[in-house]
């Protein structure tokens, strides 16, 4: 249930990793059974493998895995989630290499911004701060080989969290729905 922050572990979780997260950035190598169940706020992002179950009564927020093997669909419960690709960012390098590299404190994107964009470079920066927090070498070659990586990352997002997102960002628009 935590509600804000940012919390990075060098090393695999156990069971009912982010269990009712509402609000944290968590980045984690690895994860039990039933990871992100009953979430209903902020980002996970797993660079390794899952339990079964995973995104069981996920309400809110996204989480990104990594999806090596091809196979997560078959153990992430689809009763209330999406999965899709995390679209490649045009601009994404171009602004790395601009910066350094280092999103840390130039121009980077508010990771718990509008979660319906800006997923290469959120996730891109989630890992770059768990490798400068925790030396994760795992990170370091998701980052130094990011142009293969990043394909095999799905994005989990609630059906009705990324309806409501879209029609709130409408209302602001003054554009009526549909």
């Amino acid at each position: 249930g935590a509600t804000e922050g940012e919390a990075y572990f060098c090393g695999v979780a156990g069971e009912r990793f982010a269990v009712r997260n509402s609000g944290v950035a968590a980045v984690v190598e690895g994860v039990g059974d039933h990871g992100c169940e009953y979430m209903t706020g902020g980002i996970v992002v797993v660079i390794g493998q899952t339990g079964r179950n995973f995104a069981a009564g996920m309400s809110g927020g996204v989480a990104y895995v990594l999806d090596e093997e091809g196979d997560f669909a078959e153990r992430c419960n689809m009763a209330m989630v999406e999965l899709e690709p995390v679209p490649e960012e045009d601009d994404l390098m171009e602004k790395l290499l601009h910066h350094g590299g280092d999103l840390d404190h130039k121009g980077r994107v508010d990771v718990s911004g509008d979660m319906t964009s800006h997923d290469e470079e959120r996730l891109y920066q989630l890992i770059s701060n768990h490798v400068h927090y925790t030396g994760s070498v795992r990170g370091r070659e998701i980052l130094d080989n990011w142009a293969a990586f990043r394909p095999k990352f799905r994005k989990i997002m609630p059906v009705e969290y990324r309806r409501a997102l879209i029609e709130m960002e409408r209302m602001r628009m003054g554009i009526a729905a549909e």
